[in-house]
């Protein structure tokens, strides 16, 4: 038993809604919070980052990821460097000891939806890192795209 110090009314406080996952896209976001932890293995660190979306109607929302950076597969380890540096470069912060260098700066973060083999539910997974910038540039298209595109009577 707790008690709560104060008595607690649920009429007066709007009950919370379970969050489904992100629908996958990209979303201009953030990093609020990083750790590095110990691999369940003992025998790495990986890089928790997470990430809040700061715009659109999923703002506030967050996502993590999470970076190999010391891992005995060195093809891990390099995956998890390069994607850091994806980070940095999007952010602009080229040279940092700590990652709290990364919090609170404006990134657009590419998120996917997967099923987690062990549950079978849906979760979020960040894949890729662009500077904001990204999100107003319109997309490129290839002369031979746009020839594709312009009915035959315009060509």
């Amino acid at each position: 038993m707790a008690d709560l110090g104060v008595m607690f009314d649920a009429k007066t406080i709007d009950p919370s809604r379970p969050l489904e996952p992100l629908p996958a896209g990209k979303y201009l976001a953030q990093i609020t919070d990083s750790e590095m932890k110990n691999a369940k293995s003992g025998l790495g660190k990986y890089l928790k980052l997470t990430f809040e979306v700061v715009d659109g109607p999923y703002r506030g929302r967050k996502c993590w990821a999470q970076l190999n950076i010391l891992n005995q597969n060195q093809t891990a380890s390099e995956i998890a460097r390069r994607e850091l540096s994806a980070i940095a470069h999007a952010v602009g912060v080229m040279t940092f000891r700590d990652s709290a260098a990364l919090h609170n700066l404006p990134l657009v973060i590419h998120v996917k939806c997967k099923t987690r083999e062990d549950t079978g539910t849906i979760q979020n997974e960040v894949t890729g890192f662009e500077a904001k910038e990204a999100l107003l540039a319109p997309p490129a298209v290839s002369s031979a795209q746009s020839v594709v595109d312009t009915p035959p009577w315009q060509r």
